[in-house]
């Protein structure tokens, strides 16, 4: 029989409860509303107290109103149907929905039990399987959906019956399963898991040992980020974290796109639900949505929820990265996740941390980043989740906890400038303060040296001290003038001015540049550098801002132009005239 108890105290979404019974931590508890039931979490426990977070709006709850406890943790429901799919944080299927909102106490299926999937059985009666390990295969769009043992199966079973190749719905039982005791269990091509325990079913997980490429010059070239590995955008407002996404999610070397739209302005997530749909896979030629889930919880939903989405949206990647998939997942904003922390933290009236962030914020933090990665399954192959977050902070002020926090934790670091982006240099990635710690790894040099060329880390940090030269010789130029400095000042100054329009801008817009493949990267980076690497001699810095504008606009005319089109050899042979004309 399960707990019960009775409302004793409210203070907005944190319900205390007078328990009859035991109860746990992160179990789920229903809270009777005058006839409408609120799903609620167990976030404390305190002797027959207990302090639970209702995932809804708690209007018109009162002391005395009765409470359910169900035994079980908030767990996500994982099956056929899953991409092409919009959530909310606790998996309701917002397409099925009765109006334009949820109703409080409204839950909707979050997969579509009618449906008939084509299933091709890969085990076979008398296999030895454990948790994960694949039964069978359906097509969902154009990707090989697995059907698995239910990652809460412990031990090792014996296939007993498995049906043949034909059309089945989700409920129907496609595997017998006998366990070490002889008791036989039946397997549908749905499981369920608690989304707030990492799914560790696999035989291993290494180090990444290769790239994730997302097309984007800054990212893949300066800062790569690994397949399996975590990085995250922290940015001010209005400086392109959402857009700079969207580029991530369309353009990544990924088989599944998960977006997490946690506590996100409405108007941004309708922009998702009213682009997404419409945007065409660079890579398959496929509509995107057909490879993508999202996860969405607006900012006026109660904090609750807010914190569900995250988690709902990684264990959905951990799913799929069990099938042998790559999987990206993209969260904006981690720091509202964070705020929904701060805010139950403190109507728990806890000991604060900094800016009243709980005190274990780092830890919560890093916990969730752990969950990424890539892994060896049972059966040899690999998959991975990839995660990449964005951070808000208050006033961009790259100095508080979240980016503190998160910075512990991820491996890379794309730091989003105002001044950047007040000058239209999009995607406004400083590139002198962001960093990859995936470039020390010698797995990942290797990958790069064979992949594009030897030494091409080194080539990289050549780009780097050039720009970073430069903005020194730039603050130098500012505060004692145009000629109160040599010319050489202003030729390293205009040399990483170079590097940054022709190379490190990028218009997510046009056709051509917005996906910049490996290739197109060695060529353009080869191509800056030996013009840097020229000795030129000047008469005045009129000359030299000259020339090197003229350089500049020829190289960012080739990069509108198909690579080795017939336009690009007739922009590169004008860019040949102009070094020979000038250069030295």
């Amino acid at each position: 029989m399960n707990t019960t108890g009775k409302v004793t105290g409210i203070v907005s979404n944190l319900v205390t409860v007078q328990t009859d019974g035991p109860v746990a931590e992160n179990e789920l508890c229903y809270i009777n509303v005058g006839g409408t039931q609120l799903l609620a979490e167990v976030i404390k426990v305190n002797a027959d107290k207990a302090s639970v977070q209702v995932f809804e709006s708690t209007r018109g709850l009162k002391n005395g109103d009765s409470v359910e406890f169900l035994g079980k943790m908030l767990e996500a429901t994982l099956g056929p149907g899953l991409l092409s799919s919009v959530y909310d944080g606790l998996e309701n299927n917002l397409a099925t929905m009765t109006g334009v909102f949820l109703k409080r106490g409204e839950y909707t299926d979050p997969l579509d039990h009618g449906k008939l999937w084509d299933f091709t059985p890969i085990a076979k009666a008398g296999d030895k399987v454990i948790a994960a390990d694949w039964l069978g295969e359906v097509r969902e769009g154009w990707l090989p959906h697995k059907i698995m043992v239910p990652f809460s199966f412990k031990g090792n079973y014996t296939v007993e019956s498995i049906v043949e190749a034909g059309q089945y719905n989700i409920d129907a039982v496609i595997a017998v399963l006998k366990d070490e005791s002889g008791d036989r269990i039946d397997v549908t091509m749905t499981q369920r898991w608690p989304v707030k325990i990492a799914v560790k079913n696999y035989r291993e997980k290494p180090r990444p040992t290769r790239i994730m490429e997302t097309g984007l010059r800054v990212m893949d070239t300066f800062n790569p980020i690994a397949e399996g590995g975590t990085g995250f955008i922290p940015g001010p407002f209005g400086c392109g974290k959402t857009v700079l996404q969207h580029a991530i999610a369309k353009q990544g070397e990924a088989d599944v796109i998960v977006m997490a739209a946690c506590g996100e302005r409405a108007n941004e997530v309708v922009e998702i639900f009213t682009e997404f749909p419409e945007l065409v896979d660079p890579h398959t030629g496929r509509k995107l949505m057909e490879r993508t889930t999202i996860i969405c919880n607006t900012s006026n939903m109660p904090v609750a929820a807010r914190e569900a989405s995250v988690y709902t949206a990684m264990t959905i990647c951990e799913y799929y990265r069990a099938m042998g998939l790559r999987c990206l997942l993209l969260a904006d904003s981690t720091s509202r996740w964070a705020q929904a922390l701060r805010e139950m933290s403190n109507r728990m009236e806890e000991l604060p941390g900094a800016d009243a962030f709980p005190v274990d914020l780092s830890s919560i933090i890093s916990n969730f980043y752990a969950r990424a990665g890539m892994v060896i399954l049972n059966n040899g192959q690999t998959g991975a989740v990839t995660f990449i977050g964005t951070v808000s902070p208050a006033g961009g002020n790259l100095k508080e906890p979240v980016t503190e926090s998160t910075k512990k934790a991820a491996r890379c670091f794309y730091a989003l400038e105002q001044n950047r982006a007040d000058q239209k240099r999009y995607p406004a990635v400083n590139p002198i303060d962001s960093y990859s710690k995936y470039l020390e790894y010698p797995e990942i040099a290797g990958y790069l040296n064979e992949k594009i060329e030897k030494g091409w880390v080194e080539k990289v940090n050549k780009a780097k001290v050039l720009v970073r030269r430069g903005k020194e010789m730039a603050d130098q130029i500012n505060i004692l003038g145009d000629d109160g400095v040599p010319m050489s000042y202003h030729e390293a100054f205009w040399k990483s001015e170079m590097i940054d329009f022709a190379f490190l801008q990028q218009d997510a817009f046009d056709p051509i540049d917005a996906l910049c493949p490996f290739e197109r990267q060695k060529f353009m980076l080869d191509l800056i550098l030996d013009i840097c690497d020229k000795q030129y001699e000047f008469e005045d810095y009129e000359k030299c801002r000259g020339y090197f504008k003229s350089l500049i606009n020829a190289l960012r005319q080739m990069n509108y132009t198909e690579f080795k089109s017939k336009a690009f050899e007739e922009n590169f042979e004008k860019l040949q005239k102009l070094l020979s004309e000038n250069g030295n």
